[in-house]
């Protein structure tokens, strides 16, 4: 075996496994939910478009533009958030011995110090992928931003409603970015209980899919979006 999979066992490896699976799948899920049965998310996009349709004729637009930089806002904190994080990640990287004392009193075993800075190197590789997805995001919001900026005022203008249709294709695809990251941070949070071994991995894991799932296909927020507006 080599020197640095000292320390980990083959239950380490696919509880791991089953870990970025979850992550892929329960991503893949959300975006590409059914007809019969769709997500929060697959939700929110026609809400997002008639949104750019009824700013066309909005007048003035000052609401349109509070919504959107609260977009940008959110994105703004997740992504700082996720800068703090990885730079807490990495000083652990270097001092490890704070951490694996607290560990081995949690689950009274001992390991290596490579495992350890594995274990943190995972959740710094989740929380880069949600920072990656946050900036793109924010970067999106900026990019509807500008296309909105330039809707004419005339809703009767040839070009009103393309464009208004552009915006709301480019800020789904931010809120899509903005969502990938968020599941980035949920499962990042999953993969340290992967410090008190295998079996706490898999069980967070699981509270993570399941809760997600949830949220998108079972919670009260995603019913009140589908009742229709008029009786």
């Amino acid at each position: 075996m080599p020197p640095f999979l000292a320390g980990f066992t083959l239950f380490d490896a696919a509880a791991v496994l089953v870990l970025l699976a979850a992550w892929q799948g329960i991503g893949w899920m959300i975006e590409h939910p059914s007809e019969k049965r769709p997500s929060t998310s697959r939700v929110m996009k026609g809400y997002r478009r008639e949104w750019m349709r009824e700013y066309v004729t909005r007048q003035p637009r000052i609401f349109d533009s509070s919504v959107l930089a609260s977009l940008r806002q959110g994105t703004t904190f997740f992504a700082s958030a996720c800068m703090i994080s990885i730079g807490g990640g990495l000083a652990l990287l270097g001092n490890t011995e704070r951490l694996e004392g607290v560990a081995t009193d949690l689950t009274a075993a001992s390991a290596p110090e490579h495992v350890w800075e594995a274990k943190i190197l995972l959740v710094i590789l989740l929380v880069a992928c949600g920072f990656l997805a946050f900036v793109w995001a924010h970067r999106l919001f900026g990019y509807c931003a500008v296309v909105m900026a330039s809707v004419p005022n005339d809703p009767e203008a040839p070009s009103a409603y393309p464009r208004a249709e552009k915006a709301a294709e480019i800020n789904i695809n931010a809120a899509r970015s903005y969502n990938r990251g968020l599941r980035a941070i949920y499962f990042a949070m999953a993969a340290l209980a992967w410090l008190l071994g295998p079996v706490a991995l898999l069980f967070s894991t699981a509270v993570t899919f399941v809760v997600l799932w949830r949220r998108e296909f079972a919670s009260k927020s995603r019913m009140t979006l589908l009742k229709p507006d008029v009786d």
